[in-house]
């Protein structure tokens, strides 16, 4: 057995004897918040209860029942009235009852092409009652066509629908459905590796991506599709490679959950991956990362897990919703990424779904600090709200440069005049004009340019400035770089870095250069002006995009 298959079990282990505790509702369900998380769960017990490889401490007979209990109250509320408008789906949410909770386009979409898997896998051994339900079911997704839709955006929609076209073209034996589902995924190939990918850092869509993908090449018997999606999860992993930092996702995102920002939970594929950390005890988004694994190559591992040597990471990324792609719906990603700290975010403000867009950040590796291992400030935007820390406004400018950034903050009069500040629990010292930190092996200088409010909580530190017109200078260095130049703990730090204090020039409310030098006495400045031109400069030279590649 594999160390990936052997960290596979680990997590079924867990899931699995989480789902024989919890009682069931009065439903017969485990949870009502997402259908899809009774069918995981249930998976994971089911298999539990028959795989001798994978620990467990029940009844191996009772986990079976009420595995196979949950598995048929959730086949049996999907929609298969076939004159439905939402025939062959499930409700999202079962609220107020599972029998009453509207339909929704969502679960099936992933959900249906792992219910594929589940049944291929296990459907010797299931009981008749349950084995029949899955049949209908299968085949009322199949009847549904809901994944008959072109590949125009290129988002984790369509990679759901294009590996539902190869799976039920396959298991079907719908020759024209499964040459669709193959054209499709040539298309998708094309794109990503000429183009990019516009769900950038996207959790939990590119998850949803290598899901999809990694559950139809373990179903597709044909040797060409099986090899085309092999090299499309080659890219995949080669993509979460380039942004790997220790169980964390270093750079700018397209989209975040609670539980992607400002600690990263949702982290099971790379657990099974790349191993190098401990499997976490809170698991939001246990999905089929203990089912479903691709391994990557030695070389993209080695690129995750060997940082000794810092790099500068710069990608073109087409902007989302886009089809035909110019340089006027181009972004620019830049990440400053060594063994101990990521820097680094996106250089363009952009609405994304649900005014998600994660602009920058500090990144440490996940548990190298307790709590949170992200840094960042933002102003708060549409669909903030307390004690949540996402969502930004569009009021921000950013200069990035190997270990230290600049963000500037210039908020209108009908805007929260404030900006909100996370850090990572660690050894702090506060002054007037800036926070200065151990955070693991990093440390941190924070200099703010308003007065500013701290407040420290058990996983993080809170930060809060009001002003109109603010500015942020992070500027990041790992304990072995920071003995190289005579400083061993954070009060040699503080005491250096409060002498380079960044140099703020404003002529009126709508004007402000920032001017930093960081520790390697590289100048730079960060400038706006009334038009609203830009002004971006490192040693004097203006900041070019034309070096910038596909990821």
């Amino acid at each position: 057995m594999s160390k990936l298959q052997q960290r596979q079990n680990e997590i079924i282990t867990k899931i699995a004897a989480a789902a024989f505790k919890q009682p069931l509702l009065s439903s017969g369900f485990l949870f009502h918040q997402d259908v899809r998380d009774n069918f995981y769960y249930a998976s994971y017990l089911f298999a539990a209860s028959q795989e001798d490889a994978i620990l467990f401490e029940g009844d191996r007979g009772q986990a079976k029942i009420k595995a196979e209990g949950i598995l048929l109250h959730l086949l049996e509320i999907q929609d298969q009235n076939e004159n439905s408008g939402t025939y062959g789906h499930w409700p999202l949410n079962l609220r107020p009852t599972p029998q009453e909770a509207p339909k929704n386009t969502l679960p099936v979409e992933l959900m249906g092409c792992l219910m594929v898997y589940f049944y291929q896998r296990y459907s010797d051994v299931l009981s008749e009652s349950v084995r029949s339900a899955f049949d209908k079911a299968l085949l009322h997704i199949y009847r549904s066509d809901f994944y008959r839709k072109p590949s125009e955006h290129y988002n984790h929609h369509e990679a759901k629908y294009t590996a539902a076209k190869l799976i039920f073209g396959q298991l079907y034996e719908d020759k024209a459905l499964l040459e669709d589902g193959y054209q499709c995924l040539l298309s998708t190939l094309n794109r990503v590796t000429s183009i990019g990918m516009s769900e950038y850092g996207g959790l939990p869509w590119f998850w949803h991506w290598v899901q999809a993908f990694t559950c139809a090449w373990e179903l597709i018997k044909e040797t060409q599709i099986k090899a085309t999606l092999a090299q499309l999860l080659d890219y995949l992993w080669s993509v979460r490679s380039t942004y790997y930092l220790g169980g964390a996702w270093v750079g700018p995102h397209s989209r975040i959950w609670p539980h992607d920002m400002p600690m990263d939970l949702n982290v099971l594929h790379d657990y099974v991956q790349f191993g190098d950390f401990s499997l976490p005890d809170e698991m939001p988004r246990t999905e089929y990362a203990g089912f479903l694994a691709y391994e990557a190559s030695s070389e993209v591992r080695s690129a995750a897990l060997h940082r000794s040597v810092p790099v500068e990471v710069k990608c073109r990324v087409p902007q989302q919703a886009i089809v035909a792609i110019s340089e006027e719906n181009i972004l620019h990603s830049y990440v400053f990424i060594t063994e101990n700290f990521a820097i680094g975010g996106m250089w363009e403000r952009v609405l994304e779904f649900d005014n998600e867009q994660h602009r920058w950040d500090v990144t440490l590796p996940l548990y190298t600090v307790d709590g949170v291992n992200h840094a960042y400030f933002f102003q708060p935007g549409q669909r903030f709200t307390e004690g949540d820390l996402r969502h930004q406004s569009e009021y921000s400018e950013v200069l990035f440069h190997r270990n230290a950034l600049i963000a500037n903050y210039q908020i209108p009069k009908d805007q929260p005049e404030k900006i909100i500040g996370c850090l990572p629990v660690g050894d702090w010292i506060e002054e007037s004009n800036g926070l200065y930190g151990l955070c693991g092996d990093v440390f941190l200088a924070v200099h703010v340019q308003q007065p500013y409010q701290r407040e420290v909580h058990a996983d993080r530190l809170v930060v809060i400035s009001k002003g109109r017109t603010n500015s942020v200078v992070v500027e990041c260095i790992d304990k072995i770089a920071a003995h190289n130049i005579g400083i061993e703990d954070v009060r040699q730090f503080a005491n250096v870095m409060k002498q380079k204090q960044p140099v703020y020039t404003q002529s009126n409310v709508e004007e402000l250069q920032v001017t930093y030098t960081t520790l390697s006495e590289d100048t730079m400045v960060l400038g706006s002006g009334p038009d609203g031109e830009i002004t971006r400069l490192v040693n004097g030279i203006a900041v070019d995009f034309t070096s910038y590649t596909v990821a």
